[in-house]
């Protein structure tokens, strides 16, 4: 199956998701949780990045999210750790498991199968299986949707995101045409240029995202970077950029007063530089309608560009090449 398909495929991911998430039955922890930590890496472990920033204003513990082969010494019996593999065999997630397991932290599996699934049959873990077979990066809807409903489970989102949830489905269909238009005007914006992509502090995840459809599916190097963050920083080093960068701004129509202001003098100051600067509005009345607005038409803007460039937005033939020589010690 080719990524424009699985692209379109998305809003009727997100249903069968809805439907894994109200049948799954997930255990009561036996400890007061007092944290939680997500593992995960690239398509895997993008949602956790997302659902991170979702809850950044409704829980009350904190959360963390770890992409690497270790997790942080606080992890204990009162740590909710959720395991985010689409294959399952993802190899430092695993090592992020085992250690999990060790600490006697309450467990949570995401996954399609392999090692994963296994390693949580054995210690009789919770874990939620999807469906598996296609790129780990075109099933974020399946990885997402289980963190709201796990993260709603533990009282770390509100009931309502289900619903939230359920109204980004509508809302995907109803702007499908918009959405596509958008994202294929932002895909020749982004033609022969170095994307350059902005957001707010709360959306980092957004950008991230679509940071890494860019480069797997389109094949290109890029860079991300967050307001205002980047006010104290990268600003001074667009006395260095050149019409050859093009920018995209993610935002939201509801966005704070004070980074509004900001994004009208960051403009001023990038658009003396170069005269490529998009700006992406989410649409969607909750944070999460928004979130997946802006993934799905950063999705098709990939693939877009993809086209675009006459490249596979499929293969990831470098990243199989990785993999191959890791496995060989």
């Amino acid at each position: 199956m080719d990524m424009q398909t699985l692209v379109e495929g998305f809003p009727a991911q997100l249903e069968e998701a809805l439907s894994i998430g109200k049948s799954a039955v997930l255990s009561e922890p036996k400890n007061q949780i007092r944290n939680v930590l997500i593992s995960g890496l690239g398509g895997s472990g993008i949602g956790g990045t997302i659902i991170s920033e979702l809850a950044f204003g409704t829980s009350s513990v904190p959360v963390s999210v770890t992409k690497g082969y270790f997790i942080p010494t606080f992890v204990d019996q009162h740590s909710l750790v959720i395991i985010s593999s689409y294959s399952g065999n993802t190899e430092e997630t695993l090592a992020c498991m085992q250690q999990a397991i060790e600490k006697n932290a309450h467990i949570v599996c995401i996954t399609s199968g392999g090692k994963v699934a296994e390693l949580a049959k054995k210690h009789k873990l919770d874990c939620i299986t999807i469906p598996g077979g296609n790129p780990p990066r075109s099933c974020l809807g399946f990885s997402l949707s289980q963190l709201i409903f796990i993260f709603v489970k533990h009282n770390l989102l509100p009931a309502s995101s289900i619903s939230e949830l359920e109204s980004s489905v509508a809302l995907l269909n109803n702007e499908n045409a918009s959405i596509r238009k958008e994202a294929e005007q932002l895909s020749k914006n982004l033609f022969g240029k170095t994307p350059v992509i902005y957001c707010t502090t709360n959306n980092e995840g957004i950008a991230i995202r679509f940071r890494q459809q860019l480069n797997e599916n389109a094949k290109v190097l890029c860079w991300h970077h967050v307001i205002p963050e980047m006010n104290h920083n990268e600003l001074v080093g667009w006395v260095g950029g050149n019409a050859e960068i093009s920018v995209v701004l993610f935002t939201d129509p509801d966005e704070y007063e004070r980074n509004n202001y900001r994004i009208a003098i960051n403009k001023e100051i990038i658009q003396k530089y170069t005269p490529h600067f998009t700006e992406v509005f989410s649409k969607g009345k909750s944070p999460i309608e928004k979130a997946i607005y802006l993934i799905n038409l950063g999705d098709w803007a990939s693939v877009f560009l993809a086209n675009l460039r006459g490249v596979d937005s499929i293969e990831v033939n470098v990243i199989n090449f990785l993999k191959g020589e890791l496995s060989k010690k």
